[in-house]
């Protein structure tokens, strides 16, 4: 399921932010002693032109005049649902938090989680798919010259990450650890035509 869930949102998403053309994102950064956050949003919105039942497919209008395609697969209940002039809007969320951890101790670690839900039965589809990822990671160099730490993940593997902030850096040292949270959702929601 989880590989299922993953397909979907890659793949709405790559129709979504590409196809549609009044896509609407709006990017968010906070930070402070370390700590810091980026939070993004897109929202796009289309009306459903017609609906092939036979194929499961959608051909859905921007608000541009601009037509996609969309298969629907079967794990999308409610497909009887749909009506023309129904307006699906998507909103894909995604955000990255870095935390620095002094004298944690704890194993180099990653840890998945999905997450998904669908509306109920009868009701008009959509629902929401998502993730979030964590991984703690062990501060192995500090590079104050090129504004670099480098970091060792559970695997071994190595990452230089670039840190721009003077402060932020010179609160980071060798031994500490950094923990990454990555977590992306993607909603769909479909209303009713409005009434003339």
């Amino acid at each position: 399921m989880k590989n299922r869930t993953l397909l979907l949102i890659a793949t709405v998403m790559a129709i979504a932010p590409a196809a549609w053309a009044q896509t609407q994102v709006d990017v968010q950064t906070m930070k402070g002693p370390g700590h810091a956050t980026v939070k993004g949003t897109t929202r796009a919105t289309a009306t459903v032109e017609s609906i092939d039942t036979a194929n499961r497919s959608v051909m859905l209008k921007t608000q541009h005049g601009k037509e996609i395609e969309v298969e629907v697969g079967p794990q999308a209940r409610n497909f009887d649902q749909l009506k023309v002039g129904d307006v699906v809007t998507v909103v894909y969320r995604e955000s990255l938090s870095l935390s620095l951890k002094k004298n944690a101790g704890e194993a180099a670690s990653v840890s998945e989680q999905p997450s998904m839900t669908r509306t109920a039965k009868g009701e008009k589809p959509g629902g929401t798919l998502g993730r979030q990822m964590t991984i703690v990671a062990d501060v192995v160099e500090v590079h104050p010259k090129n504004k670099t730490v480098t970091l060792k993940g559970p695997k071994g593997n190595t990452v230089d990450l670039v840190v721009e902030d003077p402060e932020q850096l010179a609160n980071i040292k060798k031994g500490d650890q950094v923990e990454a949270v990555y977590t992306e959702a993607l909603a769909i929601s479909v209303e009713p035509a409005a009434k003339k």
